[in-house]
């Protein structure tokens, strides 16, 4: 499994996801205790031990499903500015409280994996542009001579 070594994966279950394969994956103990979980979870663990095993040390923190924009920002390493903007773009929906605004945090990961894809795209297609150079296409001594 790919780990990248500065940014984090945030793993979120549905409810659909939280359903257990009978026979499926389980997290063994030593003397052979066999404990089901969810497919989802056995791929946030190989995660984990793909990340210890490359020797990076792991932090895992539990998260709400609403979060404080701010706290969102932090989660998926994008300034609150930032966020804030695109909120208040209309492009992640969010309610307001009398001090604070949440956004779900399902709405902001969609709408991260959407920009990252988006940049993605753009970065994809400058390196599919053909090459160009300050000669006008001609192959002369670079000086102009």
């Amino acid at each position: 499994m790919d780990v990248m070594p500065s940014r984090p994966k945030i793993f979120m279950l549905s409810d659909a996801d939280r359903n257990l394969v009978h026979g499926g994956p389980a997290l063994v103990g030593p003397d052979g205790s066999r404990h089901e979980v969810p497919p989802k979870v056995y791929e946030a663990m190989q995660f984990v031990e793909a990340a210890l095993a490359k020797g990076l040390a792991v932090q895992i923190t539990p998260l709400r499903h609403e979060l404080p924009i701010d706290e969102a920002a932090g989660a998926i390493e994008m300034t609150r500015d930032e966020l804030r903007h695109y909120v208040s773009k209309g492009e992640i929906p969010f309610r307001s409280t009398e001090y604070v605004d949440w956004v779900n945090l399902a709405d902001v990961l969609a709408f991260d994996a959407r920009l990252r894809a988006q940049r993605e795209e753009g970065l994809q297609a400058l390196a599919n542009e053909e090459p160009w150079d300050d000669n006008g296409g001609s192959s002369a001594d670079p000086t102009g001579r």
